[in-house]
């Protein structure tokens, strides 16, 4: 009798783990898509009987003072090329300046921007590491412009994109807008299962930004009212918690998928992988810090953050332990198959494992090789986040050597190359430095 009970515990954990990540993962963007349907025809309708509901788009006209920041630490290898891209952006150059916070870099990122005579470009120096979050809090209260553009310095904004992250907020109820993050394969990549998760998951963004219920952003190209970046808790994944903060204000947080800006995935698996646990890690921060998001009180916010976000976090201990509890029933009728198949699932994904050590792409391994890779990661950012790893600050993502020089234009020195000399940067007392353009 005991037995029996056991067996009809574990039979019920089982399908209760394997029916929370078929929900997160298929269920959840269904529901998403038929809520969108709904919400459409209740739009229509409001249009065709009271010709209400619609509004006009935002005047593309609306240019206000923008200030693009950035905090970075070592990040030598695509410091200058950045600075280039986003004064080459198709947004007014006299309504728009660059400030960078160098987060106590260590290699010759500062050395790289004291030459350059861009206008309108700031850089401040800090000599202790603050974390992304606390740099970019120091450098918005060194500007006065109407909104801030948060962006990452391997990050190529296309040149519209300033442009369609700012016209939102011609609408005073928008406090923060994200935009479309596209990411370039590098050789260390898999092309192929990076592309299809990342369509996916514009997809759920797009889906929700329809139903109004976007939460988070994208820390690479991320716009904000400045009157609202007053982030009062520090996290280490900043793009989700200060949209987050924002929408809890009573503000609308939009996700513009023509707001393109272009990232390179980390040139190595274990790169990538490493900046997975480190996202992770930061994840669950986010979620213990702001419980009260999952409040049934705040309606669809509530239930898009529960299935879209918390969902996605536990995954990893859902699998884990729809897999023990499949394990024990294997002598049971289809659990065994159900096992089978499990076990087969996880044997491709070991077997991509190998053959992307080994420099061969196999692509029916890829997605599961990817799936795996990705839950292992959020799995071991949660050791870490309950081990104590809470910290703020992050050791860079490696990144591939830009070959163009900006600067050097009369024919000195490459200030990319890895023998080139280091000057020092002049701090003040406060242990800061300031290098403006001409």
């Amino acid at each position: 009798m005991t037995m029996n009970v056991s067996m009809s515990n574990s039979e019920m954990v089982f399908w209760i783990c394997m029916s929370l990540v078929a929900y997160n993962y298929i269920g959840y963007p269904l529901v998403l898509f038929l809520l969108s349907m709904l919400s459409q025809a209740k739009s229509d309708l409001l249009f065709l009987f009271r010709r209400g509901g619609r509004r006009c788009t935002a005047s593309t006209q609306y240019l206000p003072h923008v200030t693009v920041l950035m905090s970075a630490h070592n990040e030598e290898a695509v410091i200058q090329p950045k600075v280039k891209n986003t004064f080459e952006t198709e947004y007014p150059s006299e309504r728009l300046e660059f400030l960078i916070g160098l987060d106590a870099p260590s290699d010759a990122t500062a050395d790289l921007l004291s030459p350059m005579t861009f206008d309108r470009l700031r850089v401040t120096h800090f000599k202790d590491r603050l974390g992304k979050l606390a740099v970019l809090r120091t450098l918005a209260q060194q500007t006065s412009a109407e909104i801030l553009v948060i962006t990452d310095a391997n990050t190529k904004l296309e040149p519209n994109c300033i442009r369609n992250l700012v016209r939102h907020f011609a609408d005073p109820r928008v406090g923060a807008v994200s935009g479309e993050e596209n990411r370039v394969t590098s050789p260390g990549s898999d092309p192929a299962a990076e592309a299809l998760y990342w369509r996916y998951e514009s997809a759920l963004k797009l889906l929700e930004n329809r139903l109004d219920c976007t939460l988070g952003g994208n820390g690479s190209v991320l716009a904000v009212r400045r009157s609202l970046f007053q982030p009062q808790k520090h996290t280490l994944i900043e793009d989700f918690q200060i949209p987050l903060e924002i929408r809890l204000k009573g503000y609308r947080v939009i996700y513009d998928p023509e707001a393109v800006a272009v990232e390179e995935i980390a040139p190595t698996l274990s790169a990538q992988f490493a900046r997975r646990v480190r996202i992770g890690a930061g994840n669950y921060q986010t979620l213990f810090a702001n419980l009260q998001c999952l409040n049934p009180l705040k309606g669809m916010l509530a239930f898009c953050f529960f299935s879209h976000r918390v969902l996605r976090w536990f995954a990893p201990l859902l699998l884990i332990i729809g897999f023990c509890c499949n394990a024990l029933l294997a002598g049971q009728g289809g659990f065994s198959t159900l096992l089978a198949a499990q076990s087969a699932f996880y044997l491709c994904a070991g077997l991509g494992f190998l053959c992307k050590k080994n420099g061969i792409r196999v692509r029916l391994f890829s997605a599961p090789l990817y799936f795996c890779s990705m839950n292992l990661a959020m799995l071991l950012g949660l050791l870490r986040y309950l081990g104590g790893g809470k910290k703020l600050t992050w050791s860079s993502t490696p990144r591939r050597t830009q070959t163009e020089s900006i600067v050097d234009k009369e024919g000195s020195r490459n200030p990319h190359h890895p023998a080139a000399p280091h000057h020092a940067v002049k701090t003040d007392a406060g242990g800061q430095s300031a290098f403006q353009g001409n």
